[in-house]
């Protein structure tokens, strides 16, 4: 019998977040991962604390960026690879009021830090940009697919990894006491995304996936050397490769990538770029988002033991490592969780609290 403090289901940000923070405080995991979602790995990867749709902040997006950038970047350190990348977002405008709209948003004063007020003559040959650009500040991208296959590289060399699907009928408990197979463990966080739906313990829970696809496509002679947000977003990964999406579906819950996702986007971009680009790859995969657009974190009404982390939606980069640190914190030293994204707001309209 092996003895561990969590064993953590799911290698997604979410994960890999709450897998790097419980090792960071001493504590012993096993992490099981059977790469059946794959929302990490085709996600942009984009961080930015402003939903630009709605000129609105990102929920707690300051205390969020204090932490994520000395967070990746010392798992950067620690693994010897590099994934993060801080380059600057220009939003396109496409008329007069798009700009005054900008203007009004960044005389806010939840949004002051982050929107520049000086509009931005950002050229390039391929894109037409004649009501110029909004700088967002504080953005980025993080490499999924590099900070995925090196982190669960680095889980499997201490031994810390189970690659295979994580059975839930298996779990038992005696006088207390949490068993799963060979392992005796004093917590489980299920860390799954839409795999959620599959889990007896907290499938009640409103997750709603979206399903999203985005292309890699290969410009040499697009030359861009920063994040363009328009109807889609254009995101430099270098090699003249740029990650481009991202569509939003949902009602199909398929990972597969689809025709008319492919449509939507080369029409898109060709609406956006005037030079020629081959599509290299088509990625799809499945969201997890919630209708009230607020993560799901916190303990099972009847199960001491047994904490989810989900539900991340398009924010997983900055959200994964501030909600592990606070998910660790209410688990280890009895730290309330914020009521925005505490499942006891889910709990409570279902009528499964005692009291």
């Amino acid at each position: 019998m092996i003895e561990v403090d969590y064993l953590i289901v799911g290698a997604g940000l979410a994960g890999i977040s709450f897998a790097e923070t419980c090792i960071s405080n001493g504590k012993t995991i096993v992490v099981f991962d059977n790469n059946s979602q794959n929302s990490t790995l085709v996600a942009g990867g984009l961080y930015n604390p402003v939903v630009l749709k709605r000129f609105s902040e990102v929920w707690q997006a300051q205390e969020q960026l204090d932490l994520v950038l000395p967070f990746y970047k010392k798992i950067e350190k620690k693994i010897n690879r590099s994934f993060l990348h801080e380059i600057p977002l220009l939003r396109k405008f496409n008329s007069i009021e798009e700009q005054n709209n900008w203007f009004t948003a960044s005389d806010k004063p939840s949004l002051t830090n982050y929107l520049n007020p000086t509009l931005e003559n950002y050229t390039n040959e391929a894109i037409q940009a004649p009501y110029k650009y909004g700088k967002v500040n504080y953005t980025g991208f993080l490499d999924t697919v590099g900070y995925k296959y090196f982190y669960t590289a680095y889980l499997k060399e201490i031994n810390a990894l189970e690659e295979t699907s994580f059975e839930y009928d298996k779990i038992e408990w005696h006088d207390a006491k949490l068993f799963y197979k060979h392992y005796k463990a004093k917590h489980i966080v299920f860390a799954e995304g839409f795999g959620l739906h599959k889990n007896p313990f907290f499938n009640n829970l409103p997750l709603d996936g979206t399903k999203g696809e985005l292309l890699l496509i290969h410009a040499p002679e697009l030359k861009l050397t920063k994040i363009i947000n328009a109807s889609i977003f254009i995101l430099p990964v270098g090699n003249d490769r740029y990650k481009v999406g991202a569509t939003y579906n949902w009602q199909d819950k398929e990972t597969e990538p689809t025709q008319e996702g492919l449509n939507e986007l080369t029409t898109q971009l060709q609406e956006l770029i005037s030079c020629p680009f081959t599509v290299v790859k088509h990625y799809a995969g499945i969201r997890p988002t919630v209708k009230d657009r607020r993560p799901l974190v916190g303990k099972h009404f009847e199960k001491e033991n047994l904490f989810i982390l989900n539900g991340l939606g398009t924010r997983g980069v900055m959200f994964a490592p501030y909600l592990a640190k606070k998910l660790y914190a209410f688990i280890e030293n009895g730290k309330s969780l914020d009521k925005e994204v505490d499942i006891l707001r889910i709990y409570r309209k279902l009528g499964l609290l005692k009291s």
